[in-house]
């Protein structure tokens, strides 16, 4: 037998078990959220909210924010009342909330709701890694994280692809398929085998205190809050590939290409996944970032393997900076394949290394301390995420605004009560150009690209920063 064989058969039942559970989990979660941003601003009469970018950035920013937040308290509640509790509880959490998000339009209404599957996820989030490490060992824990990150990765890719079949129907599809995947693991927590835990007599009170205490004991440590601090910039550029660049591509990038050539030689793709108006899905063109990371991640990961971690954070930072900044330069959707293909070697080469980072700094007496609290620098990013694809976004790229300003500024008023869509075909009419000539129009006028300026300055700072973090701290170490 070979010895990838005897590894994988060194694995108990209860791994495999935690890796569908994540499976199921993140083909919920994305298949959702790789939607939310053109869901939140699209249309009425496209089954949108019509929310504004600012709003957006707040629920995504934030609520996104709180999900990374959480896991320091809910994995101090799943190591008192025991994980398979906790995780029945989370998936109620989960259904309820998909179930229940369709029935909320207004702003309020949808953040809190947000919040409340946020709630779910960060119930869920620490227990599954947790499970994995429990059931790996020295010999096998690199192959079996490996195979965790890759259920990861499917459910990430696979879940967006599913959804999107149903999206021109009805975004209230999306919610519910995404509610019957999660629940799905009802049946699987019948298979899931409580894992061993150290016993722990302190109360919930108690448990808790003691993880913000832990805090202060973690924010005492300069170089590690500086790291932090640091890699939050990479996640706050990193997001945008969720929260902005859906957006993006839905208002300003031409897709026809794209669609014309699945049309001619593999119409299942232009059939299920366009527009229906000749253009394809914004969401089907982003999610290839995990097709990407699915078929290159472990060649990426070869030849990283023995670069310094910092040094390939830095690498990897710089490349991602550069292709999510090339995805918003431009109206031309092979362009933008090419962009995302960067952004994702970046992603693959700079993201595995954080953690492996993490835990070569932290003190040997507190390295689960420090690994617990590395999701500092992403809830960071994702509340920073949320402004620069929020108000910053609104102010710099938004077409629905800019259309608004050229009426204004032509003193041309429109009836009230039209939805984004009919504004901007009125708009058209009025201007005596057809919707793309308006668009293209919009795009030479207000110049909504420049907003890559900020993306790859965020990114480039974070390199800069990690540059000089690392200078500094080798030379600490030699004196």
């Amino acid at each position: 037998m070979s010895n990838i064989g005897r590894t994988l058969k060194s694995f108990p039942k209860l791994f495999w078990v935690a890796n569908t559970i994540e499976l199921l989990e993140r083909f919920a979660w994305y298949g959702f959220f790789m939607l939310f941003a053109n869901y939140l601003t699209s249309s009425l009469d496209a089954g949108g909210l019509e929310l504004s970018q600012a709003q957006k950035g707040i629920i995504m920013g934030f609520g996104t924010g709180i999900l990374y937040f959480l896991p320091i308290i809910t994995g101090s509640i799943a190591d008192k009342f025991g994980y398979r509790r906790v995780l029945f509880v989370a998936f109620i959490v989960y259904t309820t909330a998909f179930i229940a998000m369709p029935l909320f339009k207004s702003f309020t209404g949808v953040f809190f709701i947000y919040l409340y599957l946020a709630l779910g996820a960060a119930l869920f989030k620490p227990i599954i890694s947790a499970t994995v490490a429990k059931t790996t060992n020295d010999s096998n824990a690199s192959i079996g994280f490996g195979i965790f990150y890759m259920m990861v990765n499917l459910g990430a890719f696979f879940g967006p692809l599913v959804t999107l079949l149903f999206k021109n129907s009805s975004y209230t599809l999306v919610f519910y398929i995404s509610a019957g995947i999660v629940a799905l693991n009802f049946i699987l927590l019948l298979f899931y085998k409580e894992p061993e835990l150290e016993k722990n007599d302190d109360t919930l009170a108690t448990a808790i205190s003691k993880v913000f205490k832990n805090i202060l004991v973690v924010l005492k440590d300069f170089k590690f809050v500086l790291f932090l601090l640091i890699v939050a910039g990479f996640w706050t550029m990193y997001n945008q590939l969720f929260f902005t660049l859906p957006v993006f591509i839905k208002q300003w990038v031409d897709t026809s290409s794209m669609f014309d050539f699945f049309a001619q030689y593999a119409p299942f793709f232009s059939e299920n996944y366009g527009a229906g108006d000749g253009q394809m899905e914004a969401e089907f063109i982003t999610n290839l970032d995990a097709l990407y990371i699915i078929i290159f991640q472990i060649i990426v990961s070869a030849i990283v393997m023995k670069w310094r971690p910092l040094k390939t954070m830095m690498t990897g930072f710089l490349v991602c900076s550069i292709g999510m900044a090339l995805t918003l330069t431009t109206q031309n959707v092979l362009y933008t394949l090419v962009a995302i293909y960067v952004f994702a070697i970046g992603e693959m080469a700079g993201s595995p290394k954080i953690t492996e980072y993490i835990g070569r700094i932290a003190p040997p007496d507190k390295k689960a301390l420090y690994m617990g609290y590395s999701f500092i620098p992403v809830f960071i990013g994702n509340v920073f995420a949320g402004i620069i694809s929020g108000n910053v976004y609104q102010i710099m790229s938004d077409k629905t605004q800019f259309v608004q300003q050229e009426m204004a500024s032509r003193g041309i008023t429109l009836s009230e009560g039209l939805t984004q869509d009919e504004y901007f075909s009125t708009a058209a009419q009025k201007l005596d150009m057809s919707t793309s000539e308006l668009t293209n129009f919009l795009w030479d006028k207000y110049d909504p690209s420049s907003i890559w300026k900020v993306l790859l300055f965020i990114g480039l700072f974070a390199v800069v920063a990690l540059f000089f973090y690392d200078k500094n701290l080798r030379k600490s170490e030699a004196k």
